[in-house]
């Protein structure tokens, strides 16, 4: 990503080396590159058989093992509901399936297994299982808010647009879009600096400004 960014992005943003600044962070994550990377690695004559194998075995055994946990359902009552309300404090109030479970931030995934039997043997998986449930509706967010910004790629800027009335925006991302004036949301996006959350500020900014337009006209 580092390599991405200083080809495309340049380096006067001495910041893009943090991680702090990387874009979908959630979704980039260290721990998650071989589930991303590896089959493209495949593709390109990178990935060899051996490292495939037990690339094929981790995700089967992560696919294997959230099915594994939608399929158990613990009952208020039974001895693992009562073994999960007192790690809870408090009784379930209905029937709930382990990923359910998995999900609460309450118990973790080593806890869950011992509460209520045998889960995966492979500690890679059990991690990407529990990572991937636990923060399953940030990373959701994040993905509709990619796919909302290549949509929004040509969606065109204002001439006269006044960076420093978008609230939100910070003083330096204010400075560079006021000196770069890009054309589209697409170049905003790809100045040194500007982040996705100051592009995602810049079509809020556009969508009411455009509301404000049309409820003129049509007064």
């Amino acid at each position: 990503m580092l390599v991405d960014d200083l080809i495309t992005l340049g380096t006067q943003e001495p910041y893009r080396m943090f991680t702090s600044r990387a874009e979908y962070r959630l979704i980039l994550r260290e721990d998650n590159a071989d589930l991303r990377l590896t089959e493209k690695g495949r593709e390109l004559g990178l990935v060899d058989e051996r490292r495939w194998a037990a690339f094929c075995a981790k995700r089967e055994g992560i696919e294997r093992e959230e099915q594994r946990l939608k399929s158990c359902w613990v009952r208020p009552g039974s001895a693992e509901g009562e073994a999960i309300a007192a790690r809870f404090g408090s009784p379930l109030a209905r029937e709930y399936n382990l990923l359910n479970l998995l999900a609460r931030p309450e118990i973790d995934y080593q806890s869950l297994i011992e509460l209520t039997g045998a889960g995966a043997e492979d500690p890679q998986v059990a991690e990407q299982v529990e990572i991937k449930t636990k923060y399953a509706g940030y990373i959701e967010r994040q993905q509709e808010e990619i796919e909302r910004l290549r949509a929004s790629e040509n969606v065109r800027l204002p001439t006269d647009l006044d960076y420093a009335t978008i609230a939100g925006l910070s003083k330096e991302i204010q400075h560079k879009l006021g000196l770069a004036r890009p054309e589209t949301l697409g170049q905003a996006s790809r100045i040194p600096g500007v982040t996705p959350a100051a592009v995602s500020l810049l079509m809020i900014h556009l969508k009411k400004r455009n509301a404000g337009q049309q409820l003129e006209q049509s007064a």
